[in-house]
């Protein structure tokens, strides 16, 4: 095979061009701030790259799920607060009618009052966020509760569901966030009737009781308000819990998403600061290569001849 050019060209390209690939490579850092951004340009390291970019992706999906989780732990909570002071009320409006000496019209008017507790009631049991109502468990996408003044609790049951939703923490674990609307406000017992600490029940009962002017029903009424209130306190401490692990799980997340943000930086990120250098570098090889081969003598065989 003949050779086209002598060991010094050859020697001279090729010195050419990896002094050409190290000025584009340090040109590529700096106008994409990237060190890796292909594997070509860190086989060994692109494989860890690519793990923390997954572990990253994961990390922010599950705070953007979690920012959700808050809004409805916070709706629920504020349902719930809204729910204890209606029976509050409620309790106060019995206590004012069962004096014996309460007529029937003051406490058909009483009745009226304890009604329009009883409907903002149910609108609690019907808070939404999003389009999603908190209280309706795995079948949010419908509200659990209606009324219906036939009803011996004042409300039609529209679904049967349970809230088997488990919230997934950037640690690994989970934790339950949220009850049904038939747990919180309509408690019943295994056989599916009425438990005495039922929500509807109580104030449904007060305010037939003061309606039918019925004095043992109004201290009845009472009593199960008594146990309705200390239920609603108890659900509202469950979301206590769960709005701060939730927290808690923000926080994490948020660490968890800088740390791997830095890890993720001193793998790919290009050093600025060295590539200018390596820029500067390379083109001043490049100009002194071309500047000695320009000097090389231009001799050949038939300068000796004569």
């Amino acid at each position: 095979m003949i050779r086209n050019l002598d060991p010094a060209a050859e020697r001279f390209l090729t010195d050419l061009g990896r002094i050409q690939k190290s000025l584009d490579r340090a040109s590529r850092q700096i106008s994409s701030g990237l060190r890796i951004s292909a594997p070509s340009d860190g086989p060994d390291e692109i494989s860890d790259i690519l793990k923390i970019a997954a572990a990253l992706s994961r990390s922010e999906q599950l705070r953007v799920n979690l920012a959700r989780v808050q809004s409805e732990v916070r709706t629920a909570q504020d349902a719930l607060e809204q729910a204890i002071r209606l029976v509050d009320r409620a309790r106060i409006l019995g206590s004012q009618g069962a004096g014996s000496t309460q007529t029937p019209e003051t406490r058909r008017i009483l009745a009226g009052e304890v009604q329009g507790l009883f409907e903002e009631m149910v609108t609690a049991s019907r808070a939404m966020v999003t389009g999603r109502y908190v209280f309706s468990g795995d079948l949010d996408q419908s509200p659990s509760y209606e009324l219906d003044w036939t009803s011996p609790n004042g409300v039609q049951r529209l679904i049967v569901t349970q809230a088997t939703r488990l919230i997934q923490h950037p640690s690994g674990t989970t934790y339950a966030a949220s009850k049904t609307a038939q747990e919180i406000f309509d408690s019943r017992n295994p056989d599916d009737s009425l438990a005495p600490e039922n929500v509807f029940a109580a104030m449904n009962g007060l305010r037939v009781a003061l309606e039918t002017n019925d004095q043992t029903g109004i201290e009845s009424a009472l009593a199960s308000l008594r146990l309705a209130g200390d239920h609603l306190n108890l659900h509202l401490s469950f979301y206590g819990l769960a709005q701060v692990k939730t927290e808690s799980a923000v926080e994490f997340a948020g660490k968890t998403e800088t740390r791997l943000k830095i890890e993720q930086g001193n793998r790919r990120d290009a050093d600025l600061t060295e590539a200018a250098l390596e820029v500067q570098r390379a083109k001043t090889q490049q100009d002194a290569a071309y500047a000695s081969r320009a000097a090389m003598p231009r001799t050949s065989l038939f300068d000796f001849l004569g």
